[in-house]
């Protein structure tokens, strides 16, 4: 039978009494989980009460391992031993593994429920029923009886933490993912991959994996990765490169920065990434030990920009490639391959009989059939399981129609194979199946119902039919995924319709026609024209008019290729009915005078030459997405008050635009960026914009306050550039990135209020302040920087020397310090005084390199063109336990290092305790971070510029 696809979210969920153990030897292991890459579940933010709630059972049931950590008030929680049951139902149900730490208690107390835990326990038992109270004994007793690591067999804490961590890893490699149960072979390929690999040796290496389109190298790819993931600190699967490369569209040059960038933010966890020249790979994950697959390569340009320099990484570094294309791997250079062949005759009849019976082998009366369409399959996989899934469930008559359809087939190469999958489908899954392939295909399923509500295809039970055919799949974020070869097939399949039928078009020189001569029809619902082929191209007035029913046009076209021109009369008529206008580089200075919105959902015109887009109030009900990015020449808003179901805007980069507030828009906006020329206040009613997630600002106005953000943002971003006023706020976020490049700004004294808005950003502990060349910045705003509590964060602002308060300070590049300390965690805060080196680039690294006990950390940074001397500022954990040592600091990069300082904070124990209301009053925001930027969040945040950060 078939195992379902298993998606894990965490690797670990870690069960623990939060007052006992969550600031100290919870918050050291959660450090080290962090360090080994090793994902836990975080339980901040969520409300405790005398019951588990759905979100936390969720959290357990999808968690690899659960690791419970036994204090001597475990027992007096109700929450804590309701979650223990959980937790042992899904060890009965699934198979999960249990692991136990013993914390200052004894196994046998927990086991029998005596002394001090036994008596705390007994009193949580009052009031409550037999069958309750016998659940929780039975699980304390199952969970004393699992061997596990006591802390009174230790007398170095760290390094109990190092061997849980461990131990935690070698359970993951050793548990076998149910992801790819439904793969015949896939562990004989592995153990082949792997001997290539020669995984003991430390000399980084390159490892290509050739093979046919759809005979698995992405799903063993895949399975690799996901086996090998928890060795290396730093990885990432960077899938469909080939696809991403060509959507950029900007230029070899361009697309080879861009792929750094997308390649850089996942790897390093960052929010957004400039990349500016393409040494950057190497220098950021200099001596780093990474695992990098790059999915679908075909060209050298993508291996240039993202697998060069190997040796430039860290000892026991792998790049693992997968390609169509045996050549590209020997012109590259890469001879350590490993090609995927097909599988044998039996293996091919397995993968068959597993998606057409749900068995391993052919139902009874089928035998022959089943041998007959996996020899026309030709045993490949994609196509086995493709025409596998189209036939189950059918009688043997049904078997034989299609395969002498596939017999007689004139052409019995893939796409053949895979139009089966196709062709059996009913006719409105047919139609569904082509519009995901050609507009929607990686798009969020809500919003394609959204877009097709009204096609009459019956959205929701097609897209349920297209993945029991396994023609599209639905990852775990809600997005429709087709295969790229299956793609390719659609548009095989809309070419060979005869041409007065096609509903969609997507020949370039076909569509070329028809916008000259007006030859389109009411048949046309969507067209995707990719200009890049054709010249030229002239479209006449009526061209788009006359297809009524047009409700997909998509237009690219490369921003500076000067031979795909489009030329339109400047009252062309669009169609009424249309929903997505996706326009690149859009070529007039307004839009049509006559032009129907009230169907709209989508318009995206990035890189255009509008200077407006429309006149007066029009109905917006449906629109939900607009993006006007780069367009440089926008000099004016429409009337947004009646797009009252906008989610997105994006106004970045509209460097003409002539807007000094903002735009009264839908409050149901969850991302809002907006780059203007001059902007003078953000109004009260934004406070109402419950679903803002994300807000970006780029100003060379004066914005004087920002004080009534929703409790919604997670991410500010403020780039405040010329003669400003720094903005004061009212509330602290969670997370705050203020970056106010090239400023001369100066804070004004004021009254008690203003004062208060003042210190609330820098009380947040995850700030990143960038004051580069912000030289007016008065001393109650430098001491709010310099002496910031920074959980995670970095400031820059202009200075000569390290601040008094730094009491270790050296002259030059190298600072030593000798801490006397008990505390199994150290911080420390870090100042660098840097000096411009004759810099030309738009930012240069810093790396600080910490040394101590032999135990190395590197850290580098990105800091923008800087004009003088500025100071760095950041934090630096050290967790190690001893009595004295020494810890040595030095720095590296494209800026003369002048002076370097380090301060050790307080014990983190006193800390803890001045902390611990702020940390509880934003525990639901923390909680919310990861979450939120893993789905959309990031996806429009990319071109900002924050400092990173990298550690080995």
């Amino acid at each position: 039978m078939v195992s379902s696809s298993r998606s894990w979210r965490y690797n670990v969920f870690p069960s623990f009494h939060g007052p006992d153990v969550r600031v100290t030897f919870m918050s050291h292991l959660k450090k080290q989980f962090q360090h080994n890459g090793i994902i836990a579940f975080n339980d901040e933010g969520i409300e405790r009460s005398k019951l588990i709630g759905t979100e936390l059972i969720r959290a357990i049931r999808e968690s690899r391992i659960s690791i419970v950590v036994l204090s001597k008030n475990y027992g007096s929680s109700s929450w804590c031993l309701n979650e223990l049951v959980e937790i042992f139902k899904c060890q009965e149900s699934a198979g999960r593994i249990v692991m136990t730490v013993f914390y200052k208690v004894d196994p046998c107390d927990v086991r029998k429920q005596m002394a001090e835990f036994g008596k705390t326990f007994k009193e949580t038992c009052e009031g409550k029923t037999e069958t309750q109270v016998h659940k929780w004994i039975h699980a304390l007793t199952r969970v004393a009886n699992i061997a596990g690591e006591h802390s009174v067999n230790w007398n170095n804490e760290a390094k109990m933490i190092e061997k849980i961590a461990l131990n935690v890893s070698n359970n993951l490699n050793a548990t076998p993912s149910r992801d790819f149960d439904g793969m015949v072979g896939l562990e004989g390929h592995l153990g082949k991959i792997q001997s290539l690999l020669i995984l003991e040796n430390d000399e980084p290496m390159t490892l290509g994996i050739s093979g046919p389109a759809g005979i698995g190298k992405t799903t063993i790819a895949r399975a690799l990765y996901h086996q090998l993931s928890p060795d290396f600190p730093l990885r990432y699967f960077m899938e469909n490169v080939r696809g991403s490369y060509r959507n950029i569209g900007c230029g070899d040059h361009g697309s080879k920065l861009r792929l750094q960038e997308q390649l850089l933010l996942h790897i390093l966890n960052q929010t957004n990434m400039n990349v500016c020249h393409l040494d950057v790979i190497s220098e950021r994950l200099c001596n780093q030990k990474v695992l990098i697959v790059l999915d679908d390569v075909d060209s050298l340009d993508q291996l240039d920009a993202l697998a060069k320099d190997i040796y430039h990484f860290g000892s026991g570094s792998r790049i693992i490639v997968t390609t169509k294309d045996q050549e590209l791997l020997e012109r590259y250079g890469i001879t350590n391959t490993y090609h995927v062949g097909f599988p044998s005759n039996g293996e091919a009849l397995e993968i068959f009989c597993r998606y057409a019976f749900r068995r391993n082998s052919p139902k009874y009366g089928f035998e022959k059939l089943a041998i007959r369409v996996t020899e026309l399959c030709g045993n490949l996989p994609l196509g086995l399981r493709v025409v596998g899934s189209s036939l189950g469930g059918k009688s043997g008559d049904e078997w034989e129609v299609i395969i002498h359809r596939l017999e007689t087939s004139l052409d019995e190469d893939l796409e053949r194979v895979l139009r089966v999958g196709y062709e059996t489908s009913h006719e409105k899954d047919q139609a569904l199946f082509l519009h995901i392939a050609i507009f929607f295909n990686n798009k969020d399923q809500d919003y394609v119902k959204s877009m097709l509500h009204d096609c009459n295809l019956n959205v929701e039970h097609g897209l349920r039919n297209l993945v029991n055919r396994s023609l599209i799949d639905i990852s775990t974020n809600g997005e429709i995924v087709m295969h790229n070869l299956l793609q390719q097939m659609a548009r095989q399949v809309i070419q060979r319709q005869e041409p007065w039928k096609r509903r969609i078009l997507i020949d370039p020189h076909e569509i070329c026609d028809i916008l000259e001569y007006e030859t389109g029809t009411r048949t046309v619902c969507g067209i995707y024209f990719d200009t890049s082929e054709t010249g030229e191209v002239f479209v006449s007035k009526g061209a788009l008019k006359r297809m009524r029913n047009l409700q997909f046009l998509t237009v690219h076209k490369r921003k500076h290729c000067e031979k795909d021109i489009v030329c339109i009369p400047q009252d062309l008529e669009f169609p009424p009915r249309l929903k997505l206008l996706h326009w690149e580089v859009y070529p007039r200075k307004s839009l049509p005078m006559k032009f129907h919105l009230e169907n709209l959902v989508e318009l995206h015109m990035r890189d255009s030459q509008l200077e407006k887009l429309w006149e007066g109030s029009q109905p917006l009900t449906n629109l939900k997405k607009m993006d006007l990015a780069m367009s440089c020449h926008l000099k004016e808003l429409p009337d947004l008050s009646n797009a009252t179901n906008l989610e997105r805007l994006n106004l970045n980069d509209c460097e003409s635009l002539r807007l000094r507030n903002f735009p009264e828009i839908s409050r149901n906006v969850a991302k809002f960026s907006i780059s203007v020329e001059e902007l003078d206040q953000v109004p009260e009613s934004i406070r109402l914009w419950s679903r803002l997630h994300v807000l970006t600002i780029t100003s060379k106005g004066k914005l004087k306050s920002l004080t009534h953000l929703p409790q919604s943002v997670r991410h500010l971003h403020l780039s405040c550039i010329g003669e400003q006023m720094i903005p004061y706020f009212k509330k602290s976020l969670q997370r705050v990135e203020l970056y106010l490049n090239s400023c001369r700004s100066s804070l004004v004294r004021g009254n008690c209020e203003l004062k208060e808005g003042l210190t609330c950003p820098y009380d947040t502990p995850y700030t990143q302040l960038n004051y580069t060349n912000c030289f007016k910045l008065d001393r109650e705003a430098r001491t709010a920087i310099i002496t910031k509590h920074f959980a995670e964060g970095w400031a820059c602002l202009p200075g000569g020397e390290v601040p008094v308060e730094f009491d270790h300070r050296a002259k030059g590049n190298r600072v030593t310090i000798h801490p006397m300390s008990n505390m199994s965690l150290t911080i420390f805060k870090v100042c660098v005084v840097i000096s411009p080196n004759q810099q030309t680039r738009e930012s240069e690294q810093l790396a600080c390199r910490r040394i101590s006990k032999g135990i190395e950390e590197i850290s580098v940074y990105a800091i923008p063109r800087i004009q003088r001397k500025h100071l760095f500022l950041f934090p630096s954990y050290l967790l190690q336990e001893a009595t004295s040592r020494e810890v040595v600091f030095e720095f590296s990069g494209g800026f003369k290092i002048v002076e370097c300082g380090v301060q050790i904070w307080k014990d983190e124990s006193e800390r803890n305790q001045s902390e611990e209301e702020d940390v509880s009053n934003n525990q639901q925001d923390t909680y919310n971070i990861s979450k939120a930027w893993e789905e959309e969040e990031a996806e429009e945040y990319v071109n900002l510029n924050p400092a990173k950060r990298t550690k080995r």
